[in-house]
C-alpha cells in the first residue's frame, strides 16, 4: 500500500444497543482526538442518540462525522422506530433487530467500496465486515464489549463444553442441572454457579473464532490492571490476535474535555433533583440499583427487591425496567398504582426520605460519582462495571445473562472488590422468561454485608477505592491505556505505508 502523509481515514461500525454504543463512540472520539479522521456508521434514530457527543468532540477541533444508512425495518418486519435494543421488551422483536442488523451489510459494503477507508473499527457481532476489510486489503479492527477475563472464560469454556458428554451439556436456556461448575486451564480455578446455556456459549465461541481468525486485532474497554496480567498472558499463548487494553473509555474522554463539561448529565432540572437528594445523604450511605437498559424483571421479582432494600434499612436509588405486558390498560394500571410494590411502600420510603424509584432511566456517571453513593446492586455488564470501577463504588453483583456470570467472577473472586448476591439462573438474552425469584432475604443480606460498615464490606470497599486508583493510572498521559492507544494508531499508521 502506497505511503500516506493525510491523517487516517477510520469507519466505526457500533452495534445497535447502549452497552456497545456508548463506549464506541467514546473509543472513536479518543481516535479523533489523536488526529484520525473518524466516520461513525450507524442508522437514523442511533444517529440521533450520538449527535451531541459528536457535535461537542467537533467543537474541540476534532474530526468526526455520521454516515446514517437505512434502517431496513421492512425487510424484518418492525415498525418505524425500533432500531436499538434500548427499545426492545420481547424475544421476538429482539430477535428482528438481530436480523436487520445483519442485514445493514447490504447498505455499508457498497458505501465502503466507493469510499474506502484506511482501517475499519467494527463490533465482534458484525463478523461480516471482516470479508468487506479483505476485499479491500485494510485492516478490520474488533471492539469486544467483554473484557479479556470473560473472552478467555468463554473460549476454556467453550472447549470444556465441546468435550463433555452429549446429556451432560445443557440444550435449553435456565437448565441449571448439575450446579457447580468449574472451568479449567485458566491462570486460577474458577468456579462458576452454573453451567451456561448451551446456545450463548456456542453463540459467543464462534463470535470470538471468527474475531481470532479474521481480524488484525482486538480492542476492549479496560485496563491491564483489572483484566490482570495472568490473562492477558494467558489470551497471548492462546492466540495470536493482538490485543490493546483502551480504557476505562469514559475516564479517558475525561483528559480530552474541559473541566466544566465533564458531567454532562447534570443539566437538566431532573438530574438536578436526583444530586439535591444525593447531597441530603451521608457519606456511602446509598445503594445503587440498576440492572441496564436491556433487563427487564416481572412483578414478582420486583417486588421482593423492593422488600429486600426496604429491609435492609439503606437509602437507594432505583431504576426500574419492567417486564412489558399485553393488556396495555392492565399495565397502565399497574404502573399508575405500583401494585408490583409492598403495600405502601412509596408512601414509607417518602416518609423516611430512604429511596427514589426512576423508571427506565437514570443519569449513571452522576449518581455513581456523587459521594453518598456507597454500593452498588448490578447487572455485570462491562460497560457498567467500568463506570463503577472508575468511581470507585463496590458492588453487588446479580448477573443474569450472556457473559454477565463470567465478570461476576472477575469482580468477586479475582479483585474482591464486589460481594455475590447469589444469582441461580442464567439467561441466553434479557428476553427469556425466568423461572426462579431471587428472594428478598438474599438481597437484604448482599446489601448489608457491603453497607452495615462490618470487616468484610469494609474490605471489599478498600479493594474498589484501590481498582479506582489504578483505573485512573492508567488513563493518565503515561499511564497503560494512553499508551495502547499510541500503540494502536502506530501500528495502523505503519500497516496503511
Amino acid at each position: 500500500m502506497a505511503e500516506i502523509s493525510r491523517p487516517l481515514n477510520v469507519y466505526f461500525l457500533p452495534f445497535l444497543a447502549q452497552g456497545h454504543m456508548i463506549p464506541f463512540c467514546q473509543f472513536a472520539r479518543l481516535f479523533a482526538a489523536r488526529g484520525l479522521h473518524v466516520t461513525i456508521i450507524t442508522t437514523p434514530v442511533n444517529a440521533r442518540f450520538l449527535q451531541s457527543s459528536i457535535e461537542e468532540s467537533n467543537a474541540l477541533g476534532h474530526h468526526i462525522q455520521l454516515h446514517t444508512v437505512r434502517f431496513p425495518s421492512d425487510e424484518v418486519g418492525l415498525p418505524d422506530g425500533i432500531e436499538n435494543f434500548f427499545n426492545v421488551t420481547d424475544a421476538p422483536t429482539g430477535h428482528k433487530l438481530y436480523e436487520a442488523a445483519g442485514l445493514l451489510r447490504n447498505q455499508v459494503q457498497p458505501f465502503m467500496e466507493e469510499n474506502p477507508p484506511d482501517c475499519i473499527v467494527s463490533d465482534f457481532m458484525y463478523p461480516w465486515t471482516a470479508p468487506i476489510a479483505t476485499r479491500l486489503g485494510i485492516p478490520r479492527i474488533v471492539f469486544n464489549s467483554f473484557c479479556l477475563f470473560a473472552v478467555c472464560m468463554i473460549s476454556a469454556h467453550n472447549r470444556q463444553l465441546q468435550s463433555l458428554p452429549p446429556g451432560l451439556c445443557n440444550d435449553h436456556d435456565g437448565d441449571n442441572s448439575g450446579g457447580p461448575f468449574v472451568v479449567s486451564g485458566l491462570p486460577e480455578t474458577i468456579t462458576l454457579p452454573l453451567r451456561p446455556p448451551k446456545r450463548i456459549s456456542e453463540l459467543l465461541g464462534s463470535l470470538i473464532e471468527a474475531d481470532q481468525k479474521n481480524s488484525y486485532g482486538l480492542i476492549v474497554n479496560n485496563f491491564n490492571d483489572l483484566d490482570g496480567q495472568d490473562y492477558i498472558n494467558y489470551h497471548q499463548k492462546s492466540t495470536d490476535l493482538k490485543v490493546w487494553h483502551i480504557g476505562p473509555a469514559s475516564l479517558m474522554l475525561r483528559n480530552i474535555l474541559p473541566k466544566e463539561d465533564l458531567h454532562p448529565q447534570t443539566n437538566n432540572e431532573h438530574d438536578e433533583l436526583i444530586r439535591t437528594w444525593l447531597d441530603s445523604k451521608e457519606s456511602n450511605s446509598v445503594v445503587y440499583v440498576s440492572f441496564g437498559s436491556l433487563c427487564r424483571f416481572d412483578d414478582p421479582q420486583l417486588f421482593e427487591i423492593a422488600c429486600g432494600l426496604e429491609s435492609s434499612g439503606c437509602s437507594f436509588i432505583w431504576v426500574v425496567h419492567r417486564e412489558s405486558k399485553q393488556n396495555n390498560e392492565e399495565e397502565e394500571e399497574a404502573e399508575e398504582k405500583k401494585t408490583w410494590l409492598p403495600k405502601g411502600f412509596e408512601g414509607r420510603m417518602k416518609k423516611e426520605n430512604r429511596g427514589l424509584i426512576l423508571m427506565k432511566w437514570a443519569p449513571q456517571e452522576l449518581i455513581l460519582n456523587h459521594p453518598a453513593t456507597g454500593g452498588f446492586l448490578t447487572h455485570c455488564g462491562w460497560t457498567t462495571v467500568t463506570e463503577a470501577v472508575s468511581a470507585g463504588v463496590p458492588m453487588m453483583t446479580w448477573p443474569v445473562f450472556v457473559e454477565q456470570f463470567y465478570n461476576e467472577k472477575l469482580i468477586t473472586q479475582v479483585h474482591g472488590f464486589g460481594v455475590e448476591v447469589g444469582a441461580e439462573e442464567w439467561n441466553s438474552g434479557p428476553y427469556d422468561r425466568r423461572d426462579k425469584v431471587v428472594n428478598k432475604m438474599k438481597i437484604e443480606n448482599a446489601v448489608r454485608r457491603l453497607m452495615d460498615c462490618g470487616e468484610e464490606g469494609e474490605k471489599v470497599r478498600r479493594k474498589a477505592i484501590e481498582m479506582r486508583e489504578k483505573a485512573g493510572k492508567a488513563v493518565e498521559e503515561d499511564g497503560s491505556s494512553q499508551r495502547n492507544l499510541t500503540a494502536l494508531i502506530e501500528d495502523l499508521e505503519l500497516f496503511c505505508k
